[in-house]
């Protein structure tokens, strides 16, 4: 039991989160922890990783994004070498198809299946999740639109992502941004403010940022002015229905009383 602890404390170690709150784990890193000391022998399990996930019709440029990475060498010296940034989708696909007679290799294909079933539930299964957890569901999904609606808005030419994304509040939110929000749930000084948000306002945001996108690509925008008044018009819209169905606004919907943060630090291994 000790063992399995303390490799899930490893998995959790090396996990990395990029700029849209995504996480990843390196190729490189988890290497070491699933006790290959070659990487050619660990390239070969990337390879067949990468067969099953075509094979499952996903694309591979979204799980196992190749990158340059600088090692050091005796006397100082660097080289470059061949890194991935994998999703944990990736990481699962990795396990599942290294060598099962390692003994971290095993523990690490009990840690990633369970975190990836995670993200996959039944509406039955959702309804018998409890408020934090139908929360911390919720914003994985929320970060993962965030990331998809980012690389396409990048492709419609918005470089100023604050901005962008401060239209699609005010949108939703009657003309608070960002900040605005923020000081009114009374939170920390770039505290985030999804992680402060029920599973009821994240829903509300997902659906902003999900219809957001499928607009940028159907109408196929190509400035960033045009993005910025898309990304209000679809907030604006969705509040409207809100409206319209007798909903609660999402500003009077109430604030949890603990961030998603200190949930997420309660859950894991100590």
């Amino acid at each position: 039991m000790n063992e399995i602890v303390n490799m899930t404390k490893t998995f959790e170690e090396i996990k990395h989160t990029d700029l849209f709150g995504n996480d990843y784990w390196e190729a490189r890193e988890l290497m070491e922890a699933l006790q290959y000391k070659r990487w050619d022998k660990f390239q070969n399990v990337i390879d067949s990783a990468k067969i099953a996930c075509e094979k499952s019709n996903n694309l591979i440029d979204d799980h196992f994004s190749q990158v340059g990475k600088m090692i050091e060498l005796a006397k100082g010296a660097k080289r470059k070498v061949i890194d991935y940034k994998l999703s944990r989708y990736a990481c699962y696909l990795i396990v599942q198809n290294a060598d099962p007679k390692k003994e971290n290799v095993a523990l690490g294909q009990t840690y990633f299946a369970v975190q990836t079933r995670k993200q996959e539930l039944s509406e039955k299964e959702y309804s018998e999740l409890s408020e934090d957890e139908k929360r911390l569901y919720q914003r994985n999904l929320t970060k993962k639109g965030n990331y998809s609606l980012n690389q396409t808005a990048k492709n419609a030419g918005v470089k100023n992502f604050d901005r962008f994304h401060n239209f699609g509040y005010k949108g939703l939110y009657n003309g608070e941004t960002a900040d605005d929000i923020a000081k009114r749930k009374r939170l920390r000084y770039r505290e985030d403010i999804l992680d402060n948000m029920g599973s009821d306002e994240l829903i509300a945001n997902l659906f902003r940022i999900s219809q957001t996108e499928q607009k940028l690509k159907k109408d196929d925008i190509q400035t960033e002015s045009e993005a910025n008044k898309t990304h209000y018009e679809v907030g604006r819209k969705i509040r409207k229905t809100i409206q319209e169905l007798g909903g609660t606004m999402p500003e009077d919907l109430p604030t949890p009383t603990k961030s998603l943060k200190e949930i997420e630090k309660n859950i894991l291994p100590k």
